[in-house]
């Protein structure tokens, strides 16, 4: 076995339908390293919790299980220790909702990276499971492979499910900001690249994501809400001296967001915020005409659809 190791992060919570399809699917993956998969129960109410054990027990090599704190800790919290114990060279994302379809999914990005040490992550496209039982292949970025920070800051652009990365955050913990979040892998995905790296995107099918299931759906279930939560994140990194070199960029996407959000919330009919915004907007942001124009256009579209 090689000397470097993978570390699997997964949460799960309630999820007593898929959680063992998910492990399998971890301990399907053929490797010339070890790996471990490092599960974060957080006190689940059904039989997850069992389920996992039950697993843990036929592979104690393999897989450890977080302690039970006896409470439900919620996504973020939980995000945050099960990170923390993930000691591997590097990190895989599966929630307990999701899958790996590829046998070989860790072998290819590791022999990546290993072989890339400008890269810092990778990333591939992935099958969407919609609730009804189709699947839709996702074919992301067909058009370049590699990104930056500057690329990134602007929108999440990729899926959990299909990344690994440099354990960087042994000896570079994530900020307690994002304990105020109701998700963590964009800002780590910024965190681990805010020092330089790159991102690159391979394009094997490797995952399986499961739509409307996870824990943070209810809370990102609206555009604006998404945008709330994203908007959020970035004013917390213009307030981290950590990400300075990058202040530039990231106050471009906070202005972009910021009128995504005015135009979401007319598209929704959430009229009054959209107002709201827009009198900030007017307000905070240099580009006054474009403001006016994308804020007048929301409400055409919203009022075209409706009549």
């Amino acid at each position: 076995m090689k000397g470097y190791t993978v570390s699997i992060f997964m949460l799960t919570y309630n999820q007593e339908a898929f959680i063992g399809q998910t492990i399998e699917s971890v301990l399907m993956q053929k490797t010339s390293f070890t790996y471990q998969l490092v599960i974060g129960e957080d006190c689940s109410t059904d039989n997850t919790r069992e389920i996992c054990e039950h697993y843990a027990k036929k592979f104690p090599d393999t897989i450890k299980i977080l302690p039970n704190l006896g409470y439900n800790q919620g996504l973020i919290t939980n995000y945050m220790r099960t990170v923390a114990a993930c000691d591997g060279t590097y990190i895989a994302i599966c929630d307990g909702d999701d899958y790996w379809t590829d046998a070989f999914k860790l072998q290819k990005q590791v022999d990546f990276l290993e072989a890339n040490p400008d890269f810092s992550i990778v990333a591939t496209n992935y099958d969407l499971l919609h609730p009804n039982g189709d699947v839709e292949q996702v074919k992301k970025l067909r058009h370049k492979k590699e990104f930056t920070f500057e690329d990134l800051v602007y929108d999440n652009l990729i899926t959990s499910a299909t990344v690994l990365f440099r354990n960087h955050l042994q000896f570079d913990p994530l900020p307690q900001w994002i304990l105020q979040f109701p998700y963590g892998d964009w800002p780590t995905y910024l965190w681990i690249l805010r020092n330089g790296g790159k991102l690159y995107f391979l394009q094997d099918y490797t995952a399986m994501y499961r739509l409307g299931i996870g824990v943070s759906s209810p809370i990102i279930a609206t555009s604006s809400s998404l945008l709330e939560v994203n908007i959020g994140i970035l004013e917390c990194m213009v307030q981290d001296h950590s990400f300075a070199s990058h202040q530039k960029t990231i106050a471009n996407s906070l202005s972009r967001l910021k009128v995504n959000r005015m135009t979401s919330y007319n598209m929704e009919g959430q009229f009054r915020k959209g107002f709201v915004c827009f009198l900030k907007n007017i307000l905070q942001l240099k580009s006054n005409w474009h403001v006016v124009k994308m804020y007048f256009y929301s409400l055409n579209k919203r009022w075209s659809k409706q009549y």
